[in-house]
């Protein structure tokens, strides 16, 4: 994850191709059901205004996480996976009646997975990324941006060419955790 970019912009033909490559995730009876609003440009320092306001900035470790060049809002859209669950090819799942009928809300599992494509992409295109929780201002970007209130926001990737000359590693405080290991996560046969 990089928390140093520098302000170099992003072709729009790599963000719609980073685009197109997470639309290729797996996803539930193909619904698609996620979206991303991308906010470039003045869009981004409105971005920073809502969630990080100027007063709260001088504190703030990652400051050149400030400059990444685009911010990419993922949204879930729950509706989507039961009206496509109502379809005739579907209807026989009973998933089609209402969120509760769903035993793992795939609208959530399905637009991470398609960040996590996105991500993926992102390095294999020389760009840094950061996946982060927006713990601020979220109602107010929302009616800003008119963002429809049965989307679930996800959270916010900078996005942008990482910052090479910056004298910050990027790392995070939890960075030098150790991985767990494959015998510590996989279970075989049962618990």
């Amino acid at each position: 994850m990089t928390r140093s970019f520098a302000s170099r912009r992003v072709p729009d033909d790599v963000l719609n191709n980073l685009i197109d490559l997470a639309s290729r995730a797996p996803s539930a009876g193909k619904t698609q059901g996620w979206h991303v609003v991308a906010l470039l440009d003045a869009d981004v320092a409105s971005f920073w205004d809502v969630t990080l306001p100027p007063d709260r900035r001088a504190s703030f470790r990652w400051q050149q996480l400030l400059d990444a060049p685009v911010i990419l809002l993922p949204f879930a859209d729950r509706q989507a996976y039961i009206d496509r669950y109502s379809e005739p090819d579907k209807q026989s799942t009973g998933l089609g009646t209402g969120p509760d009928a769903w035993p793992t809300p795939y609208w959530t599992v399905d637009a991470s997975m398609s960040m996590m494509t996105l991500l993926l992409a992102a390095e294999d295109a020389g760009l840094g990324a950061l996946l982060f929780a927006v713990f601020n201002g979220e109602d107010d970007l929302r009616s800003t941006l008119r963002i429809p209130d049965r989307l679930d926001m996800l959270g916010a990737i900078a996005l942008g060419y990482p910052d090479t000359s910056s004298d910050d590693d990027g790392h995070g405080r939890s960075a030098g955790r150790p991985r767990r290991t494959v015998d510590e996560i996989m279970h075989r046969g049962r618990w």
